[in-house]
């Protein structure tokens, strides 16, 4: 990754290296922080931040599900991230917005404590790696379960939930492959350790509900994508057997966008290469991005 030269931090820009938080910020301690991941593109019109407001908004309501009063508005957070692609002369880039408890109190109560926030930009390569968003990636599935939406909020992108992505990730690295797949508590597919999961078969596209998930922008753009192309479009349940004999399979995120997933348990998926309709969704999206799909432009917001 490329440093910026600018954070912004509590509504001011302080330098990279200065962006600094106390041993005893409440978050380090108890993972109470909830946060975003957006992708700044290059277009022929300049720097676009893709779905910047769906993205503020579901910080927001993340932040509400934890009970953070943020002193921000959803409009300052948005003009933040427009302005540190501007300060920073990014072309493209990634943004880590981050709301979260800081330092003032102790203990795993967190009344009174403050509310912290913070917007982090900096160039992140393709996520897991160029060969593996042009010809596919291994995937595992792990020995972890996706949190139960009784012993965790999955609805909040909150820094906590994370934990078990990390120890899914690292499950699946120490294994030899490229990503870890997490059942829920019934058996069933749920998700990636930061992506949501697509499948295909018989020509139709299938995607775990978001009962489970996190309610993906990436997911939610490709299903809106795949629609407009005819493609039919279901959220259901489906088991790690259904995936090994599914026809292709690609997962999505901001950091990952679109990639195939050629392989699950040394299974290969389908022909164990890139399917049709995944690079047909994986071209549309990229152009969509780009800003070269003029249709989808309300998902581009220009700085």
């Amino acid at each position: 990754m490329k440093e910026s030269e600018f954070i912004w931090m509590n509504g001011k820009l302080v330098k990279w290296h200065d962006a600094k938080v106390h041993i005893l910020t409440h978050a380090l301690h108890y993972g109470t922080g909830v946060f975003e991941g957006i992708r700044c593109y290059h277009t022929r019109k300049g720097p676009a931040l893709f779905r910047l407001k769906d993205h503020i908004k579901r910080l927001l309501n993340s932040a509400h599900i934890m009970q953070f009063k943020t002193n921000f508005t959803h409009k300052e957070y948005e003009d933040a991230c427009k302005e540190l692609v501007r300060v920073n002369k990014f072309k493209e880039c990634y943004l880590r917005p981050l709301i979260y408890l800081g330092y003032g109190k102790m203990g795993i109560t967190t009344t009174d404590c403050p509310v912290d926030s913070a917007i982090t930009p900096w160039v992140w390569d393709t996520y897991l790696g160029e060969d593996g968003q042009k010809n596919g990636i291994r995937a595992k599935v792990c020995s972890f379960s996706r949190h139960s939406p009784n012993a965790m909020m999955t609805k909040a992108k909150a820094t906590g939930n994370y934990t078990n992505s990390a120890l899914a990730k690292m499950d699946a690295l120490n294994a030899g492959y490229q990503e870890a797949i997490l059942l829920d508590i019934f058996g069933n597919v749920a998700e990636c350790s930061v992506e949501n999961i697509f499948i295909v078969r018989n020509g139709v596209l299938i995607t775990p509900p978001t009962t489970n998930t996190l309610e993906g922008l990436t997911r939610d753009s490709i299903m809106q994508i795949a629609r407009d192309m005819k493609i039919k479009v279901r959220e259901e349940t489906f088991t790690k057997d259904q995936l090994y004999i599914s026809d292709e399979c690609f997962i999505t995120g901001t950091s990952a966008e679109v990639t195939p997933v050629i392989e699950v348990d040394n299974r290969e998926i389908g022909p164990g290469k890139p399917g049709h309709i995944t690079k047909k969704l994986q071209a549309k999206f990229f152009d969509i991005v780009h800003g070269r799909a003029a249709k989808y432009k309300k998902w581009l917001e220009y700085v």
